[in-house]
């Protein structure tokens, strides 16, 4: 019992030196860093980075570089090595992402935005340090150089709003090459000349060894892999690996020519950029191994080096992080200023550069890398780099969302932004839950879906993957056929569909991927349990899993009882991808059951609603009701009949028109008019895209609710 006791006491010491438990805490911190903090508006980025220093040498001391595996016999850094694949996976994803259409596009407009975001940071942040922060000369450039950088953290905001094709975005999107290739060069000068002095000899060597460089891995490698993809069009596998090859051969290459290996892995991104689409299986591949593993492991690896306690130990740390942080952010608000005076952009506009281009983190994270590694800078700077990313992530995103709002709310959306859906290709799943509540939801499917789709209504019933999995099939198929003779009755055409899933959300959203889903029809939520309420209830993860156009409702009435349907339609619900299509189904509705449509809504959206139902040429009567203060909800209840249809609009949490007062909608609305029929209808959306690209976890609304207040703290616009 003694050796059991010892036994557990050794595994459990800290630092842990069990690989396995030290990759089990790692894998943890990967799942649950964005659950947690993202709610607050906190980067997944800072937030491996953080619990990387909770968790390492200067926080509670769990891990420590000191697992090692042995390659040809030395002994390597387990975690150093996973750390330094993730900083070489970092930027070759910089590279490969970079969309070079869109650079060609506004060329001229992005190389002098570039040159303006890359020299005005330099230009006041080579004095600052070197000055006032009194650091010397190669130091002092390093830092500056890394103001100039800047990593498109809020992009997905911009495209989530509509706004992506913005000459404003495209500059900044293309200013970036520009950035990111001139600190790169900025960095070889500077570690070359730490190692020994500048003399002629250097500068020969680096042009040399620079240009071979540049020969191999834009005239060499792009015709090697365009041969690769060619010949082994079925090897799936072999194309991932082939990429990773050429990746580490870059870095290798770049390391012989006297580079920075991140330059290398940089320079394999842009190499082969063309030959890999963005939206390709073998694109996902790469970003999904990246961002699940490796790229957490260098996030947390650098957490592990930070030591706060040296912020407390004078003021000279909080010195250097503050005005680290300010020179980044007013070097690229006034870089974003210049541009607008230059090409005569909007204030909105130049808010929207500042905000895509002020967020520091992935090239500026990888450049300070190197350098503390090199000892050109010290830990202060390091210390303070990661209080720069984090803030300057957090405005990036504020900046970016706000400016976004206000763009949409001039008109100035992309013409393509909103999902118009041909009539003849429509399709509509009813996933079953609750077979008491089919068939009004059959009915309701039956009057809305267009009359010239000739696809049928797709019912389907997921089945748990368990034991009983082929019993739980046979009773789900037997259900289904009770459904198809219900729908016999009024001549609908049923598909229906089976499928088995571990988790019933993940089944529904798979399956509406692969039909194509247009609209999904949902019953009414029923109560949650502890365990959903913690982790995401059904309705919640069916919403995160789906892009498409969702229709929750709570029929226990005859259509026959009601005498006009009520629309409740938030701010900014015109600029919803899917807002077209669901107005039109309760214009269809509302025609076939001969009821009059009651809006409510505010001004603005009043005007939209209506040249909406203008350009429809409908026969429906209608009306506009106004309300503006819609972060209270029960005030609609003012609108409301008794014998009213209420049909409420509400959207995904984080779109275009989504507010705090719409959270948790459902389980309000529910009980507050539990005598009613009830539409609840969530807009679709353009392919989920996340703020952040190192995390991909939707957070439980229980999250949400306790850092709800703290987000509001820096977000007073909502």
């Amino acid at each position: 019992m003694d050796k059991f006791f010892d036994h557990i006491s050794h595994v459990f010491s800290t630092p842990i030196t069990n690989p396995v438990l030290v990759f089990t805490i790692i894998l943890t911190i990967i799942l649950l860093s964005p659950i947690i903090l993202r709610p607050i508006k906190v980067p997944g980025i800072i937030g491996l980075i953080l619990f990387g220093v909770l968790f390492g040498p200067h926080g509670l001391n769990w891990l420590a570089k000191i697992d090692k595996v042995t390659l040809q016999g030395n002994g390597v850094d387990a975690i150093d090595l996973f750390s330094t694949i993730g900083l070489l996976y970092i930027m070759f994803i910089a590279g490969l992402e970079l969309d070079m259409n869109e650079f060609k596009k506004t060329k001229n407009k992005s190389l002098l935005f570039g040159f303006l975001t890359f020299i005005i940071p330099i230009s006041i942040g080579f004095p600052v340090c070197y000055y006032f922060l009194g650091y010397e000369l190669l130091p002092s450039i390093l830092i500056a150089s890394m103001f100039a950088t800047h990593t498109l953290v809020s992009y997905p905001i911009v495209n989530s709003y509509g706004i992506s094709k913005n000459e404003a975005v495209a500059i900044t999107i293309g200013g970036t090459i520009l950035t990111d290739t001139a600190v790169l060069i900025i960095l070889a000068i500077i570690t070359g000349a730490a190692q020994g002095e500048i003399n002629q000899q250097f500068w020969v060597t680096l042009g040399v060894s620079f240009a071979l460089f540049l020969f191999i891995m834009f005239g060499v490698i792009p015709r090697i892999a365009k041969w690769f993809f060619q010949k082994i069009e079925s090897e799936k596998t072999a194309h991932y690996i082939f990429v990773l090859a050429v990746v580490f051969f870059a870095a290798f290459l770049a390391e012989l020519a006297g580079l920075e290996p991140i330059i290398g892995a940089f320079v394999a991104g842009l190499a082969l950029n063309k030959l890999i689409p963005h939206s390709s299986a073998l694109m996902n591949r790469i970003e999904f191994i990246g961002n699940a593993i490796f790229i957490p492991f260098f996030l947390i690896s650098v957490g592990m080096i930070v030591d706060v306690s040296v912020l407390t130990k004078g003021p000279m740390a909080l010195i250097i992080a503050g005005t680290l942080t300010l020179v980044a952010v007013t070097g690229k608000f006034l870089a974003a200023t210049a541009t607008k005076f230059v090409f005569k952009y909007s204030k909105n506009q130049r808010n929207l550069i500042f905000g895509l281009s002020n967020a520091h983190a992935a090239a500026t994270l990888a450049i300070i890398m190197v350098g503390y590694d090199k000892e050109i800078i010290d830990e202060n700077v390091l210390n303070g780099t990661i209080v720069l990313i984090l803030i300057t992530c957090i405005i990036a995103s504020i900046v970016t969302e706000n400016a976004s709002r206000r763009i949409v709310m001039e008109g100035h959306q992309d013409d393509e932004h909103i999902e118009t859906v041909p009539e003849r290709e429509e399709q509509i799943l009813i996933p079953i839950a609750n077979l008491a509540s089919m068939e009004p939801i059959l009915d309701f499917a039956t009057l809305i879906k267009s009359k010239k789709s000739p696809h049928p209504l797709n019912i389907l019933s997921v089945v748990p993957d368990n034991e009983q999995a082929e019993l739980n099939l046979a009773n789900a198929r037997k259900n289904l056929d009770n459904m198809a003779k219900y729908a016999s009755g009024s001549e609908t055409e049923v598909e229906l569909l089976t499928t088995i899933d571990y988790n019933i959300a993940s089944g529904i959203g798979r399956t509406s991927k692969e039909l194509f889903a247009d609209c999904l029809i949902l019953g009414w939520p029923s109560a949650t349990s502890f365990i959903e309420k913690i982790v995401g209830e059904k309705t919640e993860s069916i919403l995160n899993r789906t892009d498409a156009n969702l229709f929750m409702c709570k029929l226990d009435k005859s259509f026959v009882s009601h005498k006009s349907i009520i629309v409740f339609v938030p701010p900014l619900a015109e600029s919803e991808v899917g807002f077209e299509y669901w107005l039109e189904k309760v214009l269809k509705l509302a025609q076939e059951t001969s009821l009059p449509l009651t809006c409510v809504t505010n001004n603005r959206t009043e005007g939209a609603v209506s040249e909406a139902l203008t350009a429809a040429n409908t026969s429906v009567p209608y009306t506009f009701e106004n309300y503006e203060d819609w972060d209270n909800i029960y005030g609609l209840a003012a609108f409301s009949t008794v014998d009213a249809l209420l049909v409420f609009v509400s959207s995904r949490y984080g779109e275009v028109s989504y507010r705090d007062s719409l959270d948790g909608l459902a389980k309000r609305i529910g009980r507050y008019f539990k005598n009613q029929n009830l539409l609840l209808i969530f807009p679709s959306r353009r392919e989920n895209q996340h703020i952040d690209e190192y995390e991909d976890v939707q957070t439980a609304p229980i999250f949400r609710k306790i850092s709800r207040e703290i987000g509001n703290m820096f977000n007073k616009d909502k």
